[in-house]
């Protein structure tokens, strides 16, 4: 990276994006499952973990965030890698396609690896992103409002084909596994889409608005606007998402794993919310010199994530757990599993620092 190109870089969506990744880092590192581990039941410890899982079903929790976050990121972005590359449908269009075919590709692969089989899914965030990504580069160069109603209209499609739809068996809009979207996993995966959790493909559709958002957002931010005048544009948006996200909610649950209208919206609003406070305490405020523990994640995202998703996670905690065991062996099975999972969580972060260090990074 060039000095150009790194004064070109939004340091606070490296910052959010490297945040969002090292929660994603704690998960591999089975911090979060050691908090609900029966050593830490009925306790603070276990009360905190629960909200770093999903929601089983109609709720909110912080971890049901983390892929609307990306998806957002991913849109923030476009705006400044076009201004790279250029934006014309010759000039990045194919980097564009041959971007979502690779995203597709990679989260196909992570679940063939974590099925030992040939299995066909795209319920994770690359896959998601391999649809929702070259959408909304096509929708960049409309005026913001057309991107906007374009969001909405398809955030209002979802809506009403899993209410209207009435497909015999699947035409219960919000009760699990019979509803449209796991219609349409019935049609692509056969019966074998009900292991699955009851997330759905169709929620691709709806949730593009977050990439779409982040795209409005990265143009906002590129804008010749005042700084403080950007800050109260993300901070407005993202309140009015969440009035009309949790305003819905009595109509329409709130339901991730089906990426609902009145989830979309409220997740979206706490997507706008989270980039202007990283804005305004990075970029506004100054405080760069503290971000770098971040940073060093952020550029590295796409490793990171396969990195944990692929077996590396898994191969350093069973390298930590020997040691940890034999050095908390007289505190308890909780101290032992928790300072395994710490440690592993810690290594992973220290490898993409010295990748960051020594300029590697692994992008598509």
């Amino acid at each position: 990276m060039n000095g150009s190109e790194a004064a070109e870089r939004l340091v606070s969506l490296d910052v959010f994006r490297g945040l969002t990744m090292l929660l994603l880092i704690g998960e591999g590192a089975r911090v979060y499952d050691v908090m609900l581990s029966e050593p830490f039941a009925h306790t603070w410890v276990a009360s905190l973990g629960i909200n770093f899982h999903h929601h089983p079903w109609h709720g909110l929790r912080f971890w049901d965030l983390i892929q609307p976050f990306f998806m957002f990121i991913v849109g923030v972005a476009i705006p400044f890698a076009c201004r790279r590359r250029g934006s014309g449908l010759r000039t990045a269009g194919p980097h564009v396609l041959r971007r979502a075919i690779v995203l597709l590709l990679l989260g196909m692969t992570i679940y063939i690896y974590l099925a030992e089989r040939i299995v066909f899914r795209y319920w994770n965030v690359l896959a998601q992103l391999a649809f929702t990504y070259p959408l909304a580069f096509l929708l960049m160069r409309l005026h913001w409002a057309r991107q906007l109603a374009a969001s909405v209209a398809l955030i209002a499609c979802a809506e009403l084909l899993y209410r209207f739809a009435g497909i015999p068996g699947f035409d219960q809009p919000f009760v699990p596994d019979r509803n449209f979207g796991t219609y349409v996993d019935f049609l692509l995966m056969g019966w074998n889409t009900f292991e699955g959790g009851h997330w759905v493909t169709f929620n691709a559709v709806s949730t593009s608005a977050h990439t779409i958002w982040g795209v409005l957002a990265g143009q906002l931010l590129m804008s010749a606007l005042p700084a403080r005048r950007k800050l109260a544009v993300l901070a407005a948006g993202g309140i009015a998402c969440l009035a009309i996200g949790y305003a819905l909610d009595p109509w329409t649950p709130i339901v991730k794993r089906i990426a609902t209208s009145s989830f979309v919206f409220a997740s979206g609003g706490w997507c706008l919310l989270a980039l202007a406070l990283c804005y305004w305490l990075v970029d506004i405020k100054g405080w760069k010199r503290y971000t770098s523990f971040a940073v060093a994640v952020g550029m590295n995202s796409l490793f990171a994530f396969l990195f944990i998703n692929l077996g590396g996670a898994t191969a350093v905690h069973r390298l930590v757990w020997p040691f940890m065991r034999s050095l908390f062996e007289g505190a308890g099975a909780g101290a032992q599993l928790m300072a395994t999972a710490l440690l592993t969580w810690l290594s992973i972060w220290a490898l993409c620092q010295w990748m960051y260090r020594r300029r590697i990074f692994i992008n598509i």
